[in-house]
């Protein structure tokens, strides 16, 4: 039987029916965002970082950053732990934050590091004082980190045990009770009499870091080493002098016999368990944290006896195995630059090494209510105007560490006071290598 041929109708109608019939277009999926990693470390409300992060992932759906805050222990937990990811080349955050006590050693690592200046940071120069600059700057010439806050440093205090004390309670009152550190011990021997239940001091090693951030400027701008990188802890006077005035506060009785950092040291952050302690200004951050709410208002910030000193202060910087080095250094920028700082130091009491957040109104004029309405902005940014340098050996971290145990030990009766230095030295000197 012949077959059937289409008629014209047929054909035209099958064809209009594949015009019709054409796909539709897909949309492209969107890439999905780069993660950068950063780790900090500290206690309370840390690197004051939170804001900070929301504010750069609300404006940047393409590179989403993770924040961590690891411990509050640098340098016998987060240090050891970064030393070790950078070694193995795995495992470190994409930024990573360093305390200026291992700024040296890292500095003498460039090989962990990427070189900031490729991406253009280089340019930030003139943001920073000189020594903050200069601390980022490795041994290569290379820039690999740059800086975040700044110590400063004040006296906080616990209003309501002042109050129990009969002592002033007005920070201008309770600063002008102390000029120096002879007239806080007089101010210490007044407390402990009123047999408030509280102890005078923390403990020994908050009191002297606050000491040796005094007076290191005065014996050459040095602490446990030369500039030469030369162990000088026992003919440096600044070290001399830090370790003898604690060792008189720990003889006359007035110190809690707090490990900083501890849990027994938070108990009593929160308790009530002392009455002051040096405070730079990250620490305020720490001492809300850890009290909490109901510690508001109870605590207040005074001058610091005998002037000030610069405890602390940290630096950001990428290490060498991210797989996304150039996000990675643009999320160092923004936390590093004006609005970063400004967002740190309103979150945690971070005070800005960034020049320009420093003369911004909204840190100028900060108060915190934490604080008893404390002018924060006031009291940090007069604490740091005549800020010195002091320069901090390759291997300060481990030394301050080692030294540090003597004076705990020796604080709470395991290392005979007649014995103390011979064994702060020692242990030093071992440290030091």
């Amino acid at each position: 039987m012949k077959p059937t041929r289409p008629t014209t109708a047929v054909i035209m109608t099958a064809a209009l029916a594949a015009c019709g019939t054409t796909a539709t277009p897909q949309t492209p999926a969107k890439p999905a965002p780069i993660t950068i990693t950063v780790h900090t470390f500290g206690g309370g409300e840390n690197f004051g970082y939170d804001q900070a992060v929301a504010s750069w992932n609300a404006a940047h759906p393409d590179i989403r950053v993770v924040y961590q805050n690891l411990t509050d222990r640098f340098e016998d937990v987060y240090l050891p732990q970064l030393l070790q990811r950078l070694q193995a080349g795995s495992g470190a955050a994409d930024v990573v934050a360093v305390d200026e006590g291992a700024m040296g050693l890292m500095a003498a690592r460039p090989q962990f590091f990427t070189d900031l200046g490729q991406y253009g940071l280089q340019n930030r120069k003139a943001d920073f004082p000189a020594a903050k600059w200069e601390a980022g700057v490795n041994a290569d010439g290379k820039l690999f980190a740059l800086g975040t806050d700044i110590g400063g440093m004040t006296m906080c205090y616990r209003r309501d045990l002042f109050e129990k004390a009969g002592l002033p309670t007005a920070r201008e009152e309770v600063g002008r009770l102390w000029p120096d550190w002879n007239a806080y011990l007089e101010v210490g021997k007044r407390f402990e009499a009123a047999g408030t239940g509280a102890k005078f001091i923390d403990g020994p090693n908050t009191l002297y870091n606050v000491i040796l951030s005094q007076e290191a400027p005065k014996h050459g701008n040095v602490a446990y080493f030369d500039k030469g990188d030369q162990l000088v802890l026992e003919s440096n006077p600044a070290i001399r002098t830090a370790f003898d005035r604690v060792q008189a506060f720990s003889k006359a009785g007035m110190t809690a016999k707090l490990q900083a950092w501890s849990p027994a040291w938070d108990k009593a952050i929160k308790g009530g368990g002392f009455a002051t302690m040096g405070c730079p200004s990250w620490m305020l951050g720490v001492i809300e944290g850890k009290a909490g709410p109901a510690g508001q208002g109870k605590w207040d910030v005074a001058a610091v006896p005998g002037g000030s000193g610069n405890w602390g202060g940290s630096w950001l910087a990428v290490p060498r195995q991210s797989r996304h080095p150039r996000e990675a250094a643009r999320v160092l920028d923004f936390l590093t630059g004006k609005d970063g700082h400004v967002m740190a130091f309103e979150e945690a009491g971070a005070f800005p090494s960034s020049l320009p957040a420093q003369r911004d109104p909204k840190v100028t004029g900060l108060t915190n209510a934490y604080f008893s309405d404390a002018p924060t902005g006031r009291i940090f940014s007069a604490s740091v105007k005549d800020l010195l340098p002091v320069f901090l050996g390759e291997k300060h971290a481990q030394v301050k560490t080692a030294v540090e145990k003597v004076i705990e030990g020796m604080d709470q009766g395991a290392v005979p006071y007649e014995e103390a230095w011979a064994r702060f030295v020692a242990a030093g000197v071992k440290a030091a290598g």
